[in-house]
């Protein structure tokens, strides 16, 4: 770990996840990079530059992608790890993290999460505020869980799928990757096909 952390991405999961970094209390100094130029500081901390520029800062600092984008989260993460930068995992100091759960690099857990135990959380992934995600869960990488998603025992949720706010999903159900769950949707059997879903119980749409 660096001294430094520079946050990609100025904006509102930005500024998130600037919140959690500076609650961590590891970093000297926490900073931003944002391709908006009339932007020069966020939460009270300086913009630096672009991403243009992020190359210059990988030897000094860590990097996170604080992108809300799953696809443009995914792009940027990947291409900061084949140049060998430094990407943390941030998890909010009122989050619950149970034993033998495994974060991957790049993962933000936002505040009053709770992860139990024996769960595998991807890189790149979002654990939004308050979401639950119980015993033996697998959650693939670039993964968007929003505020107050509660899944049960041993779900699976595959690369780049985004539950809406509220979402549930009963145990031992696995959704496919590319999915999106809209706002308050109640998975109760597998998800096989990529797509928009929403309802109790879902249906694709």
């Amino acid at each position: 770990m660096k001294n430094k952390l520079l946050i990609i991405g100025a904006s509102g999961h930005g500024k998130v996840v600037a919140d959690i970094a500076l609650r961590m209390n590891k970093w000297q100094n926490v900073a931003f990079i944002d391709d908006n130029k009339n932007i020069t500081t966020s939460m009270g901390l300086e913009v630096i530059g672009t991403s243009e520029e992020v190359s210059l800062h990988i030897n000094d600092c860590d990097i996170f992608v604080g992108i809300g984008n799953n696809v443009l989260r995914q792009s940027v993460h990947e291409k900061l790890e084949a140049s060998g930068a430094s990407i943390p995992s941030l998890i909010h100091p009122d989050a619950i993290i149970g034993s033998q759960v495994n974060l991957g690099i790049g993962t933000v857990v936002m505040a009053r999460t709770i992860i139990n135990c024996g769960s595998i959380i991807g890189k790149g992934c979002i654990i939004n505020t308050a979401s639950t995600i119980d015993h033996d869960n697998y959650i693939a990488n670039f993964v968007h869980l929003s505020p107050g998603v509660h899944l049960a025992g041993s779900v699976t949720v595959g690369q780049g799928s985004w539950l809406g706010i509220g979402s549930v999903v009963s145990n031992n159900v696995s959704i496919t990757g590319g999915c999106t769950m809209g706002a308050g949707a109640v998975v109760i059997k597998d998800v096989t096909e990529a797509g928009v879903y929403v309802g109790v119980p879902v249906r694709r749409v």
